[in-house]
Formats: structure tokens, sequence, C-alpha cells
């Protein structure tokens, strides 16, 4: 036993996957060097390599993948069961007619999920084939991308794409950084800076790279693109050296080298296992309300379908206890089927039954469905009004399988910082001390000429105060992450700046810290570069200051802070610290704090973001101490993001308090516009921000989510701290209720004029309060209900100082309530991802936080006031026709299958198929799909413009209105009452039959040839047509496509049914179609009938629409008929609100008082619509608008017009 056990152990332990070992870190040999002897076990692991594999399928799974996913369908398996059905048992109609229906449906989707995939292949062997530069034994050789492997050196040149995740040896530059862009990962354009490891950045050559003898341990991998933990071992006289490693080492896949000549980096995680492939992962499924009601009427159907074919089964048996019945002369039995058990033959007659009347379950439909929502989808990616031109971007779709879902949100959540705000920052003022410096206009008081006249010196109160503020403005100019792109040299930068002439420009991935570091450029610091790890300061008396950067302590969204730590080149240690009032204020120790918070309070109440500046100056034995904590927390593998978090804790205190600086970030073009649209078309708008309260309050005046005249009511960390949460709870339930009396808002959507407008902020703290779960012993309760029932009755909602998970909550909870309203988030940065996600239904906004949000949404627009138009107009468009579609399909296979069932009574229940197997076989199929995939995509049941000024129309399709059980039952009954009018039109026209001389059976009345496929071709025809006109009638918006399509359908309808019957084809077994068609309408009465039927069938569906119309109009029928009287001219001139149907009798007269006396009309009263209704309210006939047309047209003006003309200026929606 040549090897020992701990060697044996260690190898197990590595290569088993169970293994902890394995789960939690992994050793990569730079080069693949071998260690020196003696430190420890060189045992060699297994990676994947660099090949990338985004597609689904390979050659030889792509059949038994592809079918196995398909007939997971519900629908799909359904149709397979019949079918083999209809091979193993003698079913009444042929296999084919189940067969071919199904193989269509399957063979299509397999086109175009293989064509999906093939174009996926395609990109992957884009990517693995191509080469990479790699350093083996000294000298660089090409390899292709899949060939590369863990432990591999690369040489990566600027403007190349790094081919896999590396950590970073050493770079072009000498002081080690290199600058990346992460567009194609997160859509950061912005320069982000990467460290090479302090003791291998000065190896530059290939053989210096190749002589590096190191091993790397890091964590295994993970898709989070922001964490990354190792350590680096470098091996010098056979001792290791240990270095840690950060995500500030780690080049991602997929981002892009910049500004920099060239690297040499090291393999650490390829192919599959890099972070780019791991956030590959798909999310999960989001499925639709229409999806949910469809499922519901399969059940339905399916359900009437197991009992039509048990009648028929139960009657079949009650009919044959007759002997003459069972067994007539000339259809004896065998002698095999006399012996068959009753049990098995009763089963087999059931199974018959269910394959005969199968039909009524449309499989067609899940085709069309899918084919409406991929192409109507390109509808909102080809809209010219929601392309950007600033961006250059349009409307992006990523999941077109919600797109009906937008015509359904009730309540809207969105981000404020770059959805709600343009996320373009611009430095308004700093406050140093008390003093307010605001650049190129006043400095403390006094108006100044202009940033280069400035004399910062004169006007400071004293020596003191003046290197307070010099203090202030080079913390500013040092603490931060901001890059310059240089454009000039160094002579020509300091040149340009004093010409006025822009010859570099800064870059970071924190807009606010652009504006930060421009705003003191203006005050007259300028920040020049970071360059050997010293940064320059070119103050105002043009002298350049040099600091070197000893540590950067990062932002994160926890702490809420960053800090620097620099030394002076007079040998002073400093900390420089910026962050959020609320994460600075605990911290610090002296300094004006008073004056200074009085000032961040007056800009939050202003809408301006606020930070606040701090330091500390530390002596070289601190300083000895904060690098010991530093680097005992950044060696550590395991809570290295914990121990650096408590380090940072103990780093940042005890300081002083220079100052607070003010930026502002501008309301988005017509983002107050779409707000008040969404309001009035009965949505909840919540925002949920990070920022603190006051600022994002500001930001909810100047959007118009809360009015003047709004009661806030405020749920905050502030009020509870005087209250308990308990009895502030209850304090705004009962001020709520008590407006009116238990009844929530949801019946008025926050527009009802009785009702006083509330508005609530909570933060995120008390929201933390009011989720966490009861405890048994105390007195909470469940205070999520009574959050709830506050928020049900308040028009909108301010939700501040939230952390991302607490935005997610929200949304859950609200999804979670009785009423599992459907809603809709919308953000712009990494921050807003997790309630995308939770939302029904998830919005990207293309902003300047990355384009994390934009590729986890299910939807992605340029701005926020696209918003607008993707709801009222395409989300209105897309529910209207789905439901149709939905509705439609069910009816024509209820009008096609229930003659069969009808006519099994006049056939001695024998499983006679009515209708031939061409017939069956190409219904769905051909005859009657392409008419509703054509009004699925086009429809257009009012003008979008007028969509767009009346966004109340948006109520009348709201909580899924047009799929209810209701119009269901109706639509059903539709189809019931069609089958039987077109089976027993038929069947009496048939009634009466004589042999003529040749022995042929011809009807009397019709001098017609008689037969059992003669009886089912007159039906099918009428069904044909009955079914193609009830979708003409349907239809409000015609073009030459819907012309094409109605009629050609019927016309190819009737070519086909000629040229089946009209030739004897030879691959048939059977003839009996021949000559059939051509007989039947060779007979005049057979024309009249089918004409007869038709009107019959159809009369009654149109009756009840007259009828309705004319008496209870909806407020859609009402703009309808208007738009007729107007030739599609309605929106130019006429009042939208006055078509509006009145919501309660007597209301509008008590309401038009109301308005007369109010001087201001509220958002929640709208003034003009009731001045209408007075004025109109002696004509019970709103469809007839002769004031306003005599208006229109320039007549003399009436009283009424009168009354328009006053009420004009409200009119405008």
């Amino acid at each position: 036993m040549g090897m020992d056990f701990s060697t044996l152990r260690t190898l197990i332990s590595r290569y088993c996957v169970g293994e902890e070992n394995w789960v939690d870190s992994r050793t990569i040999y730079i080069g693949h060097k071998e260690p020196p002897v003696g430190t420890e076990a060189f045992i060699q692991q297994r990676f994947p390599d660099n090949r990338i594999v985004s597609s689904k399928y390979t050659f030889w799974n792509f059949i038994p993948k592809n079918m196995f996913e398909q007939f997971r369908r519900v629908a799909n398996f359904y149709f397979l069961i019949i079918f083999l059905v209809q091979l193993i048992i003698d079913t009444p109609t042929s296999p084919i007619t189940s067969g071919l229906p199904l193989f269509f449906v399957i063979t299509v989707t397999a086109i175009k999920q293989g064509y999906e995939d093939w174009l996926r292949h395609k990109a992957d062997n884009s990517v693995n084939h191509c080469p990479v530069h790699v350093v083996q034994h000294g000298k660089v050789v090409r390899k292709q991308s899949r060939k590369l492997r863990v432990g591999d050196v690369v040489l990566v040149k600027e403007d190349e794409t790094f081919p896999c995740d590396l950590i970073l040896l050493s770079t072009s530059r000498d002081d080690g950084t290199c600058y990346v862009t992460t567009a194609s990962l997160d859509g950061e354009s912005s320069h982000k800076t990467y460290y090479a490891v302090q003791d291998t950045k000065a190896y530059n050559t290939e053989k210096e790279v190749d002589s590096i003898h190191a091993t790397i341990e890091c964590e295994q991998p993970q898709p989070d693109l922001y964490k990354f933990v190792g350590r680096i071992n470098i091996y010098m006289d056979n001792e290791p050296v240990a270095r840690p490693l950060g995500s500030e080492n780690l080049l991602l896949r997929g981002a892009t080298l910049k500004n920099t000549e060239h690297i040499y980096a090291v393999a650490i995680y390829t192919g599959m296992e890099t972070k780019m492939a791991l956030n590959y992962q798909t999310k999960c499924q989001k499925r639709s309300a229409v999806e949910k009601s469809m499922n519901a009427y399969l059940v339905v159907y399916l359900c009437i379908l197991i009992s039509k074919a048990f009648i028929n089964t139960v009657l079949k048996y009650v009919w044959q206890a007759d002997p003459n019945r069972d067994e007539p002369w000339y259809n004896q039995r065998t002698e095999t089927e006399r012996q068959r058990h009753i049990v098995i033959r009763a089963f087999t007659d059931f199974l018959a039954f269910m394959v005969l009347f199968n039909y009524i379950i449309p499989v067609s439909m899940y085709v069309t469905v899918e084919m409406q929502k991929f192409l109507g989808s390109y509808f909102i990616m080809w809209d010219d009004e929601m392309f950007d031109e600033e961006l250059g971007e349009r409307a992006v779709v990523n999941t077109s399988d919600l797109n009906e879902e937008l015509g359904q949100v009730e309540y809207v959540f969105t981000d404020k910082t770059g959805t709600l705000t343009e996320n373009n920052m611009e430095f308004i003022e700093c406050c140093v001390d008390g003093h307010v410096y605001v650049p190129h206009a006043i400095c403390n008081g006094q108006v100044m000429p202009g940033a280069a006249g400035m004399d910062m010196i004169d006007t400071s109160p004293g020596p003191g105060a003046r290197e307070h503020e010099e203090l202030f403005f080079r913390a500013l100019c040092l603490c931060h992450t901001v890059q310059v792109k240089e454009e000039e040299t160094v002579d020509g930068i300091k040149h340009g700046i004093h010409q006025g002439k822009s010859t570099s420009f800064y870059i970071s991935s924190s807009p606010d810290e652009v504006a930060l570091v421009e705003g003191m450029k203006r005050l007259g610091f300028t920040y020049l570069r970071l360059k050997d790890s010293h940064m320059e300061i070119l103050n105002r008396e043009d002298e350049i200051e040099r600091f070197e950067l000893l540590e950067v302590l990062t932002f994160d969204s926890v702490r809420r802070r960053m800090s620097v730590i620099v030394r002076s080149s007079t040998g002073e240690y400093y900390l420089f610290c910026k962050g959020a009032d609320s994460s600075i204020f605990p911290r610090v120790v002296s300094g004006k704090v008073d004056q200074v918070k009085a000032r961040v309070e007056h800009n939050a109440v202003e809408g301006l973001r606020t930070l606040c500046v701090a330091y500390r100056p530390l002596s070289p034995e601190q300083y000895q101490e904060v690098c010991h904590l530093l680097s005992g927390a950044k060696l550590a593998l395991q809570d290295r993001d914990k121990r650096l978090t408590e380090a940072y804790d103990l780093i940042e205190k005890d300081l002083i308090l220079l100052g607070a600086t003010a930026v502002e970030d501008r309301l988005q073009e017509k983002a107050a516009d779409t707000i008040e649209s969404l309001h009035k078309a009965g949505m909840k708008v919540w925002v949920l921000t990070g920022d603190k309260m006051e600022t994002a309050a500001a930001t909810c005046y100047a959007s118009k989510l809360f009015r003047r005249n709004t009661q806030i009511l405020e749920l905050t960390t502030k009020r509870t701290e005087e209250q308990s949460l308990h009895d502030v709870l209850f304090d705004l339930s009962r001020t709520v209720l008590r407006q009116h009396g238990g009844m929530t808002r949801d019946t008025f959507s926050g527009l009802s004029g009785d009702c006083t407008d509330y508005g609530l902020i909570i933060d995120g703290a008390t929201l933390s309060a009011v989720m966490r779960p009861a405890q048994e012993d105390s007195n909470s309760g469940n205070y999520k209900e009574i959050f709830l029932e506050i928020c049900r009755n308040c028009s909108a909602v301010l939700c501040c100082r939230m952390a991302p998970l607490q935005k997610a909550q929200i949304v859950k909870l609200i999804k979670a309530s009785k009423e599992h309203p459907i809603t809709l988030a919308v953000g712009d940065g990494a921050n807003d991802v997790s309630m995308i996600l939770e939302a029904h239904v998830g919005i990207g906004i293309m902003g300047k936080e990355g384009r994390q949000a934009v590729r986890n949404s299910d939807y992605a627009i340029p701005k926020f006031k696209h918003l607008k138009k993707m709801l009222l107009v395409h989300g209105h468009y897309y529910y209207i026709r789905i439901s149709e579609l939905v509705q439609y399909f069910f009816y024509k296979n209820v009008c096609f299958i229930f003659p069969q069932f009808l006519y099994q009574f006049f056939c001695g229940f024998s499983q006679q198929p009515l209708y031939d197997t061409a017939y069956l076989t190409l219904y769905n199929i051909s005859f009657t799909s392409l008419p509703i995939l054509l009004y699925s995509l086009i429809e257009q049941h009012i003008n979008m413009d007028i969509l767009k000024k009346d966004p109340s129309l948006y109520r009348d399709i709201a909580k899924n209105s047009l799929l209810r059980w209701p119009i269901f039952i109706y639509w059903t009954v539709l189809g019931v009452y069609d089958a039987i009018v077109m089976f027993f039109g038929a069947y009496f026209l048939f009634d009466n039959t004589t042999f003529t001389s040749n022995g042929q059976l011809m009807t009397t009345n019709t001098q017609m040839m008689f037969g059992n496929w003669t009886f089912g071709t007159l039906v099918f025809t009428v069904l044909v047509f009955t079914v193609t006109f009830k979708l003409a009638l349907d239809t409000h918006y015609w073009t030459w496509i819907n012309h094409f399509v109605i009629w050609g359908s019927l016309i190819f309808f009737v070519l086909f049914s000629l040229l089946w019957g009209g030739i004897i084809w030879p691959f048939l077994n059977y003839q009996r179609m021949y000559y059939v068609f051509m007989q039947m309408l060779s007979s005049g009465p057979a024309w009249l009938s089918i004409i007869l039927l038709i009107t019959a069938s159809l009369l009654p569906d149109v009756v009840k629409k007259v009828i309705w119309r004319a008496l209870w109009p909806t407020t859609t029928e009402r703009i309808q008929n208007a738009d007729k009287l107007y030739k599609g001219q309605l929106s130019e001139f006429t009042p939208l609100a006055s078509l509006h149907a009145p919501s309660k009798a007597g209301s509008h007269r008590r309401g038009s008082a109301n308005q007369r006396n109010a001087p201001n009309p509220r958002r929640s009263e709208p003034f003009s619509k009731k001045i209408m209704f007075t004025r109109w309210q002696r004509t019970p006939d709103y469809c007839t608008f002769t004031p306003l047309l005599r208006f229109a047209d320039g007549a003399r003006h009436s009283k009424q017009g009168h009354a328009y003309s006053g009420a004009g200026p409200e009119t405008s929606v």
C-alpha cells in the first residue's frame, strides 16, 4: 500500500460531489503548474471545458425530448389518447380525423421550436469557435474558445471580449488597473475599474507571466455577478504569500476590455460555470388570467363530452333491448361479438362515442392562441409612438404569453429614481457648516458672476471655516469611484478647463457621483485622474494636489455609504465618508449637525437627493489597525461579506460632519400625465423607492400621485416611536373606514367624488414590523389584514426606504390578498428585479442603472410615458381580441359537434358520423381558423385615439369581464341554438322522401337526391357559413385583409367541396362523397334553405345586440355609435365624458350641484362629465348627438351648444 489513507481521503473528498469540501471551494493551479513539494497535495480537479450551450436539443434527442414536452400539455395528450383509441378499437370515424389535426399542431410547434434551437446552436458555435490567445511555455498560442481550460493564462487585447471568467494578473498599465464595460451583462455602459493582484502586476511579458508559480482558492461558481470570494497563494522561495481576491479582481465572460492595451489573466470558471451562463436560467413561467379561464372552460367542455358519451351509451343499450333492433336481419353479429362481456362492449361503445364527439375540445385553439400572442407581440415592437429617439430604442417583448394581461392590470408598482425621474443628476447646491454654495450663482448669499471669477476665501466667514470648506470640497473630489476619460494630455486638460473647453469627461457607474464631481469642478476644485494609486486634484490656485489612495470602502445598499482612506502629500491620513443622512448622522461626534440637518430636510422637501459628507483624521497607529482589520476580513473565504461589514462598521465611526450636497433628479417627460391616466383607468399606483420620505413625497406631488388636497396618512418609524404600531394601524383604519362605512374604494378606484382622497406613506422599517408574523403571546394580531384594508381605501401609496426584497414582499402581499388583483411592476435598476419577477407583469425601463431590469422583465419600454399606450391601447386591444378568440372557438365547436349528438337519436345510436372525414379533419384547420386568427391580430373595436383620450374605458374590461361565466354560458347556449336550427332545419327539409323510377331516394319537396352524406353536407355548409358570418358581424375594424380572409375562406370551402366530390380519388377506399356537393347545389330549394337556416341561426344574436345597445348601452357601445356618426373623427371634438353611462340613478343631479359650488374641481370629481349629464338629461337617447353635430358643423349655437362650450376646457382627457 504505497498511498496512505489521508491522501486517499483527500482524493475521495475532492472527487465526491456530495463532500462539503467540494461544495465550498475549488483550487486552481495557474498555468497547470504543480505547487512546490511539501506545500500541499497536487490533485488536479476536473472542470468543464469552455463550451457554451444555450440550446435545448441535440440532433439525437430533439424528437423524443420535444415530443415529451409537447405531450405534457393536457390538450395534446388528450388528443393522443383519442387517436390511440381510434387505432385500437373499431370507431365510427377514421383515426386520420384526430391524427391529422394533432400531427399538424405537433409539427408546427416542433418546426418553430426546432428553428429557434437551430439559431441558438448557430450562435453557440460562433462563440465556441472564436480564437483566443493563451500563454503556453512562454509563448502566445491561438486556441478555439471551447478548448480553453481552467488554469490557462489568457492574453486579452483592447476591445476584445473576455472568453471566460478570469482573475486579473497584470495589465499594460503601470498601476495594474484595467477598464471594462459590462454592457452585455447588466447594460451598464460606464467604464468600471478592475485591479490586478498586487504581487503579479509587474509581470508584463509572456515569459514573466509564464514564470508565475501560484494557486488560487475560490468559491464554487454562483450566479451573483457582483460577488466573488477567493485567495491567491503565490510561491516565492517555496513559501506561499496569501493575497485576497474579490469582485474587483474578477473579469466576467461577456465583458469588454477598454482603454487598456492588453491584460494577462487566468481562467477560473469556464463554459457553463461562468457567471454569465449561470444567469441564463429561465424565470418561472407566468400564466395569464385568460389562460386560467381557458383551462376552466376546457374542463367544462370535457365534462359535457363525457356526459354526451355516457347518455348515448346508455340510450344505445336501451334501444337495443328489443332483439329486432339489436340484431337486424341484414347486420347479424359474429360469434366473437356475441361472447364478449356486456361491460367490455359498453366500455368500447363509450370510447367510440368519446371519439365521435371529441371535436368539441378544440385542439387547434392552443396553436391559434400561441400564434396570436407571438405575432401580436410585434405590434408593440413596431409601434413608432413607443420609439425613443434619444435612446434610439423601441419597446421590447421578452414574453408574449402575457399580452392580454396588460389589459387587466389593477395595481401598478413603480420605482422612483430612473423610472418616474430621469436619473439625470444635476448638482444644485452644497451646504458646509450651514453656509450654502450654489455653483455659478450664489456663494454664501452673494450673487456671483461665474465659476471662473469665484473667490471662495473672501466670502467664507473666518479662516477656520475656510479650512473646513476646502476639506469638504477635497472630500467630494476624493470620495468616489469616478474615472476620467482623457482626450488630451494633462496640460491640455488644465488649459481646457480654464478656456471653457471640455477636453475630458467623467465616467461612473453612479450618476450621483458624476454630478458631485462636476459640481466641485464648477466650485473650483477639479478631480484630474487616478495615477499610480494617487488621486490628483487641481485646486482654485491651479496647484495640483496629490493624495495616495490607500483603501476604498465600497458603497452597498445596506450601509448606504462609502468611504476612502487617503494619505496627503504631507503624510496625514484621512478617512472621508459620504452617504445617506440616516447612515451618517448617527456616526457623527462633532460638527454643525443641526444647521446641516435643517438644510438636508429643506432640500428633501423640495424633492432633491441629499448626501452628507464627513471625515475622520487617522493617526499612523489607527491606520495600521484599520489595515489589519480589513486584510483579515478580505482574506476570509467564509462569510467574507459579513466580516467586511463588521470591519467597515468599526472603521466608519467618530466622524466629524463637514456638510451636505443636494442633487436634482428631474421628473421624466409626461410622467405626471401617465400617472393621472392610470388613475382614471381605475388602477392604483404605488411608488416603491429606496429614497428618503421627504424626497419621495415631493416627487409624488410633482407626478400627481398625491394632490394638494390628498389627505396624507403616515405609517412611519417616527410615528410608531410615539405610539405603538397596533394603535397607529387602528387609528388609520378608523380614519379611512369612517369616511365610507367600510365600503372599499375598489368600487370607485380612487375616483369617486363622494370620497376623501387618502394617500398613505410607509417606510421600510415599519413595513418589516407589519409583515412580521404575529407572536402567540402578544396581542399584536394579524397586522397584514389591517394594513391591506387601509391600502385598499387609499388612492395612492408611497413606500420609501425600501430594500429590494421588501419591494417584492409588497407585491406578493397584494397578489395574495382576497381579491387576487393583477399586478404590474415597473422599474429600471437591479434593485427592481425582485419585484419585476414577483408581479404578474414585469416591465423594465431602459434607464441608466443598467439593463438587469430589462433582461428580467416581460416587456421593456424606453420611458415611463410609454406605459400609458402599452396598457390603455395595446393591453385593451389584446384582451378584447383574445377573449373573443377563446369564446368564438368554443362556440364554433359546439355548433360543429352538437348536430352530431342529435343525429345519434335518428340512427339508432349506431355511432354513425354526420360529416365526412375530410370535413371533420379540416373544419378547425382550414375552413374556420384564419378569419379568427386575423380578427385576433387586427381588430380595433374603438379608435386608438379615443382609448388614449379616455382612460376610463379601460374599466369596461377590468377583472376579466369578457371571460366571465355568464358570457361563456351565453356563447355556449348560442352555439347549441345554432346547432339545433341547422340540424332540424335540414331534417324537416328532407322530411318527405320517395323512390324514383330508377330506385334512387328523392325528396319530394326539393327534388334533391337524398342520402346520409347529402344531409351531413347540407348541415356542414350552413355551419361553415353561419360561424364565419357570426365573426363578420362581430368585426368592427374592416380592412382589405379581413375581406380577403373571411370571404376567401368561404370560397376555399366551396372550391374544396366541389373538388373533393367532383373527382374519384384513387387513394380512398370509399367514394361516398362523389358528386354529393354538386347534386345538393343543383337543387334550387337547397339554396333557399341554406340562406334561411343561416339567417335563422344569426337572427337572435343580432336582435339581442340591437335591443341591448338601444336600452342598456355600455360606455364602449356609446362611443362606437358616436364614432360612426362622426365617421371616425369623434376623438377630435367630442367631449368623451358625456358618453359615459351613469353609475347610479339620481347621483348626477347631486354631483352636478356639488360641482357648481366647488371652485376647484378635484381629480375625483370629473367636472365636465357631470355638467354634460345635467344638460343631456332631457334626452334619454344618448346615441343622438344633434347639438354636438350642429356645433361641429359651425351652425348656430343652441343652449346645449353653449353648455358644451362652457365646459370645453374641462373636457380634455
